[in-house]
C-alpha cells in the first residue's frame, strides 16, 4: 500500500492568529496555506500494478499522486489533507479487484474509490461502490457499459467510451485505406465493445468485416491470428487491444512483414505501448486520448514539467487519467461542501474541469445524466520519432468528443438516484 498525506497539528486558524499576533497585517499572494487537520480524506486507488496493464496502472497512480500534492497545496478537501491509498488489483482478476475495493471501503474507510484500467474489473468494482454508496471515478476503463447500460449515479468515467474511440477514427481509415477489415480483438469487455463500435461503423459507412479473432488477455504469441488475417487479403488489419498485448501483436506483425502488405491500425494506442515498440513497429493510425505536446493549450507544459520532475519522463494519457480522477474527487467535495456521495455526484453533473486540470483544447465536462467526461480525442499516427525523442505520435486532427459521443439516450444509460 502506498499513501501520501500532508498534515500538521497546527490548524489554519492558529496560523492566522499567530500571524496577527506578530503584527502581520496581510499575507500577500502567492502565499498558500497547506491543508491541515488530524483526519485526512482518503482516496482509494484499486488498479493494476502487475501484469499486462502494470505500466498503464502505475502511470495512473503517478497522476493521482501529483493531484494529491496539488490538492493539499491548495487547501485540501474541505480543509482536510487528502491521502491516497493504493492497492494492486492485478490486471485481469475480477475477484482480486473486488476484494481490494471492499477492503478500501470497509476497512480503510475511503471516501472515494478510483479504478480500474481493465474495463471488466471496472464493471465489477462499480457493483461494489454502488452497493456501498461511495463516489467512484473510473480513470481508464473504456467499455461503454460503465456510463451506458449499467451506469450508476455514483460512478464517473474520465477516459472515452469505446464507441467514442471508434467513431473518431473508423471512417477516416475506410476513406484512406479501404473498407475491407480484419480484426484481432481482446476477449473481454474492452475488446468486445470496441468490436461492437467498429461493426456499427462498418455498417454505417459501407465497410466489410472479413473476420475476427478473439484473443485472451495476456496473449504473447499472435502468429496464428496474423496468418489468418493476411490470408483474407484485407485493406486494414485492426488491432483492438492494449497494453502488452498490443505491443506484442504489433511487434510480431512487423516481424512477419505484414506492414509492407496491409495497413495496420486500431482504436486507441498509448505512449506506454509506443515506448515499448522498436522504432520500425511504431506505425499505424490510432486515437490518443491525451498527448503531452499541445502547443498553445494553457497549463499543459506546467503539467508535463511537474510529472518529469517526479518521474524523469513525460506524462502519458494514463498519467492524465489518474490526475483528473483524483482532482474530480476534490472538486466534487469542495463544490458540494460535503463528503456525502449523493451531494458530490449531484455537484459533478455538467461540471467543466478547470483549465489546469482539463489540459486539452475542448474543455472537458462531465455530461449530466451519464457521468461521462467529454473532452478531446487526438486522431493521428504513430511515428518512430518526431520533434523530440518522446514524440512518438503525430496528431493529424483533434476531434471534439461531444461530436463522437452520441446522446445520453443512445448510450443506454438510465440513471436512477437514491430516494
Amino acid at each position: 500500500m502506498e499513501s501520501q498525506t500532508t498534515s500538521a497539528p497546527v490548524s489554519r486558524r492558529a496560523v492566522l492568529q499567530l500571524a496577527a499576533a506578530a503584527g502581520i497585517a496581510q499575507l500577500a499572494p502567492p502565499f498558500i496555506i497547506q491543508a491541515r487537520g488530524e483526519q485526512p480524506v482518503k482516496l482509494g486507488l484499486d488498479n493494476p500494478l502487475t501484469g499486462t496493464y502494470a505500466a498503464t496502472g502505475k502511470n495512473e497512480q503517478t497522476g493521482c499522486q501529483l493531484a494529491i500534492e496539488q490538492i493539499n497545496a491548495k487547501g485540501g478537501i474541505l480543509g482536510r489533507p487528502a491521502e491516497l491509498l493504493s492497492e494492486d488489483s492485478s490486471s485481469g482478476d475480477a475477484g482480486t479487484a473486488v476484494q481490494k475495493a471492499r477492503k478500501l471501503i470497509d476497512r480503510d474507510k475511503v471516501s472515494f474509490l478510483l479504478g480500474n484500467v481493465n474495463s471488466g474489473l471496472s464493471l465489477a468494482m462499480a457493483q461494489v461502490s454502488s452497493e456501498k454508496g461511495v463516489l467512484h471515478v473510473v480513470p481508464g476503463g473504456h467499455t461503454d457499459a460503465i456510463t451506458g447500460t449499467t451506469c450508476h449515479w455514483n460512478v464517473f468515467r474520465v477516459c472515452n467510451t469505446t464507441r467514442m474511440l471508434t467513431n473518431a477514427i473508423a471512417k477516416s481509415l475506410m476513406d484512406r485505406y479501404g473498407k475491407k477489415m480484419y480484426f484481432i480483438t481482446s476477449d473481454y469487455a474492452f475488446g468486445h465493445t470496441l468490436q461492437d463500435g467498429y461493426d456499427a461503423n462498418l455498417k454505417q459507412y459501407g465497410g466489410a468485416k472479413l473476420g475476427e479473432d478473439l484473443t485472451p488477455l495476456g496473449t504473447t504469441d499472435f502468429s496464428s491470428y496474423l496468418i489468418k488475417a493476411q490470408a483474407t487479403g484485407p485493406d486494414v488489419i485492426v488491432f483492438l487491444m492494449n497494453g502488452d498485448d498490443l505491443l506484442n501483436a504489433l511487434k510480431q506483425a512487423v516481424q512477419f512483414g505484414l506492414d509492407k502488405r496491409f495497413h495496420l491500425a486500431g482504436a486507441n494506442t498509448e505512449l506506454e505501448v509506443l515506448e515499448g515498440l522498436p522504432p520500425e513497429a511504431r506505425i499505424g493510425d490510432w486515437d490518443a486520448e491525451w498527448y503531452h505536446i499541445q502547443p498553445g493549450v494553457p497549463h499543459v507544459d506546467e503539467f508535463v514539467a511537474a510529472i518529469k520532475k517526479k518521474t524523469g519522463r513525460v506524462p502519458t494519457a494514463r498519467t492524465w487519467f489518474g490526475f483528473v480522477g483524483a482532482w474530480t474527487c476534490a472538486l466534487a467535495a469542495n463544490q458540494a461542501k460535503s463528503l456525502d456521495a449523493v451531494k458530490m455526484a449531484r455537484a459533478l453533473q455538467g461540471m467543466h474541469l478547470p483549465p489546469e486540470v482539463g489540459l486539452m483544447p475542448n474543455a472537458p465536462f462531465y455530461r449530466a445524466g451519464q457521468n461521462q467526461l467529454i473532452g478531446s480525442i487526438f486522431v493521428g499516427h504513430a511515428q518512430a520519432q518526431g520533434s523530440q525523442p518522446d514524440d512518438l505520435f503525430h496528431v493529424d486532427k483533434v476531434v471534439d468528443g461531444a461530436e463522437m459521443a452520441g446522446t445520453v439516450q443512445e448510450s443506454g444509460c438510465k440513471m436512477t438516484w437514491p430516494a
